[in-house]
């Protein structure tokens, strides 16, 4: 089984095995199923600082949902909500939840990648469209993956609108300064006992992806619960997928409980990056956005151990760190430094993580322990543990 020491051979040694059929860009908009846009859309300008970019609804012609794109660097919100009782997004809501329903995939082209990935067994969701205004034209197309979760392929070179076809600029008074975050570092699904290694072919036989990192059960425990996990991606690197299942523990796994509140596999959380995480999250906390507990002080004291030779090129405050719950860990390439938010809603499922990377490339083997120690004592509060 691979582990964090993948990273030791460097990224080009892992990905040499992904395949080209299906060349992504980056991640173009993660689009998410609320019960109430509007008022969600506030609370990510308020609390996370993102702006307003785009608008489709009843004032754009849009009988059936209405939509809010936010913006924070190059990062794209999609807040949907439905707007009648007969739509199909309801019964997505009443089943999951506020959540991630679309994580949509820039690329070259729409109409092939979604020809490559169908024909591999993928499930559609979405037949190659066109879309045009008198701005140009998209072509988007869709698969499925885990659970109800899809993939959106955006094929946008021939168009010059704010967004997509039928949006438009969304004009607000009321933008609150962004808080740092940068781009979408990695994506978490959570899938069903015995679920990973299916999803883990999918993508490799699906997408492309290669396996990047894997911990079982033995790297990722604590007294009460364990998980296992293996990271996706694809061959350039820019998208990557972390893929969860619970394991067997004295008591139930957060991943347990996510599945248990979300009635079903979806996405666990968005890492976002950010290049002054200290700043960051002294904004974020400032904002009313809650994190995790902190570890105890011995965690802090151990850093300079745990870093290693990666200790002297270290500017933070370790102090700083310990008064902002700031999580850090290392590997060959380098350290980073990482946080993570409570749920965002009141079903325990969907949460942010705030990342900093300094050259590591791995996804914080050495806080697992510390983290989901300090996830345990939420569920205990909820009684979910």
């Amino acid at each position: 089984m691979k582990n964090i020491k993948n990273v030791e051979y460097g990224l080009e040694k892992i990905f040499e095995g992904a395949q080209d059929f299906l060349p992504l860009l980056g991640t173009d908009y993660v689009e998410f199923y609320v019960g109430n846009a509007k008022q969600s859309a506030h609370f990510y300008k308020t609390a996370f600082g993102f702006q307003s970019h785009a608008y489709k609804g009843l004032e754009t012609g849009c009988k059936e949902y209405a939509s809010y794109v936010l913006k924070q660097d190059k990062i794209r919100l999609v807040l949907t909500t439905p707007l009648n009782s007969n739509s199909p997004i309801n019964q997505h809501l009443a089943k999951h939840g506020d959540g991630v329903k679309v994580i949509a995939l820039w690329v070259e082209d729409a109409k092939k990648s979604w020809e490559e990935t169908t024909k591999r067994g993928a499930k559609s969701f979405m037949a190659p469209t066109i879309e045009k205004d008198e701005f140009g034209e998209v072509v988007r197309s869709g698969i499925y993956t885990y659970g109800e979760t899809v993939h959106i392929f955006v094929e946008r070179k021939n168009y010059n609108g704010v967004f997509l076809p039928g949006y438009q600029k969304w004009e607000s008074t009321y933008n609150p300064t962004p808080v740092g975050l940068k781009f979408i570092d990695h994506m978490v699904g959570n899938v069903g006992w015995g679920e990973m290694n299916q999803w883990v072919k999918w993508y490799e036989d699906t997408m492309g992806f290669v396996n990047f990192l894997s911990f079982d059960d033995k790297q990722i425990h604590t007294e009460y619960s364990a998980l296992m996990s293996k990271v996706m991606s694809n061959g350039n690197g820019r998208i990557k997928f972390p893929i969860n299942e619970p394991a067997k523990g004295k008591k139930k796994s957060q991943i347990e409980e996510y599945l248990d509140f979300y009635e079903g596999p979806g996405a666990q959380h968005i890492a976002v990056a950010t290049n002054d995480i200290i700043s960051t999250v002294t904004e974020l906390r400032a904002r009313g956005v809650e994190f995790l507990s902190a570890p105890p002080h011995e965690y802090y004291l151990d850093i300079p151990n745990r870093l290693g030779k990666h200790m002297q090129m270290m500017k933070e405050d370790i102090a700083v760190l310990e008064k902002l719950s700031i999580l850090v860990d290392a590997d060959e390439e380098g350290y980073l430094l990482q946080i993570f938010t409570k749920p965002v809603e009141d079903r325990p499922t969907l949460f942010f993580e705030i990342i900093q990377r300094m050259g590591a490339q791995g996804f914080g083997a050495g806080n697992f322990k510390a983290l989901f120690e300090s996830i345990e004592r939420e569920q205990e509060k909820r009684g979910t543990l």
